[in-house]
């Protein structure tokens, strides 16, 4: 008879056997240190609002200073797009919803200048690891911007000057060639209707009145089909 702790094989057995061993110890502490830090953010916004003042998240020393945007910010890819939303996205702006959503902060925005106004905000500053100050330039570091100002400017000039004779010269250019199919479009008109004339005469010439050129008694035809002898007057 097979052991009801083992399979048919010999094999221990066991349905539970795939799940994931945790370290009770290592969750534990990682808990605790948790609920502290919740309760040392607890205390300190409890104390920002006795005084006053608005909760920020103490610094941790690593933030970088506040730089320029070096990207445009997109405010029209959702532009007619339709969006699906958790039930309770549209009240308040905390989570995600439907409208211009920042990540780092977890809020929600319904237009644009509320979403550009928040970019430049404390809030999204230190959620993003940036300070509210911006680093001082050095002496040398000012010199340099504005030399290279002073270069970029002269190349630009020197563009303009360039691309507007390249300007003028591709649109000489174009000109002509417009011209020129034109010209070539009336000699070969006029070269088949002279070669039409042409070999018009030289049947006529040939055959003389037995000649019957299609299109030319159209009329004669309609009117000995109706019967239409002529349109002159019977009076003598």
């Amino acid at each position: 008879m097979a052991d009801k702790k083992g399979s048919a094989y010999g094999a221990p057995a066991g349905d539970t056997d795939f799940r994931k061993n945790y370290d009770l110890e290592e969750y534990t502490a990682k808990a605790a240190d948790r609920e502290a830090a919740e309760k040392e953010e607890r205390k300190a916004r409890y104390e920002a609002k006795l005084a006053g003042k608005k909760y920020h998240k103490p610094l941790t020393g690593d933030e970088q200073y506040a730089t320029a945007r070096r990207t445009i910010i997109d405010l029209e890819s959702q532009v007619g797009k339709t969006q699906l939303v958790p039930a309770g996205a549209g009240v308040g702006k905390r989570g995600r919803g439907a409208g211009f959503y920042c990540e780092a902060c977890d809020l929600t925005f319904k237009d644009n200048l509320q979403w550009v106004e928040h970019l430049n905000t404390t809030q999204h500053l230190a959620n993003t690891g940036q300070k509210t100050e911006v680093k001082r330039a050095t002496v040398e570091e000012v010199k340099a911007r504005i030399d290279y100002r002073v270069r970029k400017l002269e190349e630009l000039e020197r563009e303009k000057a360039t691309s507007l004779q390249e300007r003028l010269q591709m649109r000489e250019e174009e000109a002509e060639h417009e011209a020129e199919e034109k010209r070539a479009k009336r000699r070969e008109a006029a070269e088949k209707k002279r070669v039409e004339r042409e070999q018009a005469a030289k049947v006529k010439t040939e055959y003389d009145e037995d000649l019957r050129i299609e299109g030319e008694h159209d009329e004669e035809d309609m009117m000995a089909a109706m019967g239409i002898t002529g349109f002159g007057t019977s009076k003598k």
